[in-house]
């Protein structure tokens, strides 16, 4: 099945208004013909959600699409620090993203926390950004494929079939983040077509030949063509190389 790809920036704790808005201009300055190709993938950017309005005003006319990094699953209430789905359909954003490594290891999220950040955000008509992915300990214990399957059926618990065609999945190999390494292509590609399966398994063939699938372990310029030719890797939820206009730029023009 044709599934258009994804190449997706989050920002984590980085850019200010006014660096997110540079950041956006750098992108429309520099981007050749091979941005608006037939074949250009959907570019997303998240920035922190104090600089959400700024890049919203700086890609306007642009088919970027601007999201948040987390959601609560609470409507309101006393849950200070935390932004509700109410809270970013209002300000205009479309997409968030849930379960992210970094939400799991540092600040407490749970595979029944993320299914209710997912459940409320799917509620309010955001699509959500679902990440998985094992540890290195994990990997090293041969557990991989119990513990991308444990997260996908906690996480999508109690989701329609209906509601997962606003669900794009994102595969973290947590040990590739911010280290250095990044899984082979074949690594990669593996636990892609598991997750497919799975997703097969879980709902229809049909839902999962229509998820989109992203990989999400340190893709740069100079792995982004080998990983993005798998045939079940559809696009990448970049970090790093998304602060800088260039490689982003070189990321969007590998996948198109």
């Amino acid at each position: 099945m044709d599934r258009k790809k994804v190449i997706a920036g989050n920002w984590k704790m980085n850019m200010t208004a006014s660096e997110g808005a540079q950041l956006i201009a750098d992108l429309k300055a520099n981007c050749d013909g091979s941005c608006k190709c037939a074949t250009a993938p959907e570019v997303m950017v998240f920035p922190p959600f104090t600089t959400i309005a700024a890049v919203q005003e700086a890609t306007k006319g642009t088919p970027i699409i601007v999201g948040a990094q987390n959601v609560h699953w609470a409507a309101n209430g006393a849950f200070t620090g935390e932004i509700s789905a109410k809270m970013l359909v209002e300000m205009g954003v479309t997409h968030v993203i849930i379960g992210h490594s970094e939400r799991r290891q540092y600040f407490g999220e749970t595979d029944e926390t993320v299914n209710q950040r997912v459940k409320a955000a799917l509620a309010a008509g955001l699509k959500v950004i679902l990440c998985i992915g094992e540890t290195l300990e994990q990997r090293e214990k041969g557990v991989t494929e119990a513990i991308i399957e444990k997260q996908v059926r906690w996480d999508l618990a109690d989701v329609t079939m209906e509601q997962l065609d606003n669900v794009i999945l994102a595969y973290e190999p947590v040990w590739a983040i911010g280290t250095g390494k990044t899984a082979t292509n074949e690594q990669a590609q593996e636990v892609h077509a598991f997750v497919r399966a799975l997703i097969a398994k879980i709902f229809c063939p049909v839902c999962a030949g229509k998820i989109r699938i992203l990989y999400g372990g340190s893709m740069k310029p100079a792995n982004a063509a080998g990983l993005l030719a798998q045939p079940d890797i559809d696009g990448g939820l970049i970090g790093g190389a998304a602060l800088k206009a260039a490689d982003f730029l070189a990321l969007i023009k590998a996948a198109c």
